[in-house]
């Protein structure tokens, strides 16, 4: 795993995000270009911190003045990357190390599915590779 570095204000986004749902999240990312803040959370803790109908997402996001994501972290890229890309149905995950040293991961998913995995605007596929970049050194993944 890459040397993660938390800023201020991401450690500040961690404090509210505890504070409204009672779990500690293992690492927050704040991403700019979509306007919201990327919070990793424990193995099944994801339906605790997004709150009986949405209602911590919703407090978070008023406090936030940002869109707010929760993603369950996995100890395999494999299952970090389906993760990332709930709720579309991935049939497989296959890593593959590229001439170049760096790695690619190839999401095999339904073609009815394909939309959910990319998100309005490219904004699921985009966290997923956001946040593969930062565990796992994983340059892409490609959706097939």
């Amino acid at each position: 795993m890459p040397n993660i570095v938390i800023t201020e204000e991401e450690l500040r986004y961690a404090a509210l995000f505890e504070s409204i749902t009672g779990i500690t999240p293992r690492d927050t990312i704040i991403d700019d270009k979509y306007n919201r803040v990327i919070f990793i959370v424990d193995k099944n803790f994801a339906p605790l911190a997004v709150g009986k109908n949405g209602i911590n997402i919703r407090r978070l996001r008023e406090h936030l003045g940002k869109d707010a994501e929760v993603v369950e972290y996995g100890e395999t890229p494999e299952d970090f990357i389906r993760n990332a890309l709930y709720p579309a149905k991935i049939t497989s995950i296959k890593i593959t190390k590229l001439p170049s040293d760096g790695k690619v991961a190839i999401a095999t998913v339904s073609e009815d599915e394909k939309a959910v995995a990319i998100g309005k605007n490219g904004k699921n596929i985009n966290r997923a590779i956001l946040l593969a970049k930062r565990y796992f050194d994983i340059e892409s993944i490609k959706l097939t």
